[in-house]
């Protein structure tokens, strides 16, 4: 079989001189070795935050892009900007990445939203909270959710 070369140098070629096709058939590609980087990091976009982190430690090309990519990190970080946005603001102005950002936010942000919208509304006592309920919040977040409380 002849080859076919691509144009970027670093990609794999899809076939190979081979006898069988059925060797070439049966080969696995990785995708972000054979496609572009632009292209391979649009993929990555696509995946939600725990997809995201699961197709980080699959290898090591993916994880060097994963880790690499701000843009990456950004999407998930403006969604918890929506619940958080002062501490979001505040760490993106010390100059923290996107991914960063999100690292010490993201739970925090989870657990207020979870509080603002009234998911804890009528506990009576501390072992109706799930385990996961509880965060170090700072007093101006939890005079939000205390606002929100009253109004309620």
């Amino acid at each position: 079989m002849k080859k076919i070369y691509k144009r970027n140098k670093n990609t794999w070629n899809f076939f190979e001189e081979s006898t069988n096709f059925s060797d070439v058939k049966n080969r696995r590609y990785d995708f972000v070795e054979i496609l572009p980087p632009e292209i391979s990091l649009q993929i990555f976009c696509q995946l939600d935050l725990k997809s995201l982190c699961n197709a980080a430690v699959t290898c090591q090309a993916w994880n060097h892009i994963i880790e690499n990519c701000d843009q990456l990190w950004m999407n998930h970080c403006m969604t918890v900007r929506a619940i958080c946005q002062k501490e979001i603001d505040g760490d993106r102005g010390v100059g923290y990445s996107w991914k960063v950002t999100l690292e010490r936010n993201y739970r925090k942000g989870y657990v207020k939203k979870q509080w603002l919208s009234g998911r804890y509304s009528n506990i009576l006592s501390s072992t109706e909270l799930p385990d996961k309920s509880m965060y170090p919040l700072d007093a101006e977040t939890w005079g939000e959710i205390l606002e929100a409380e009253l109004e309620r």
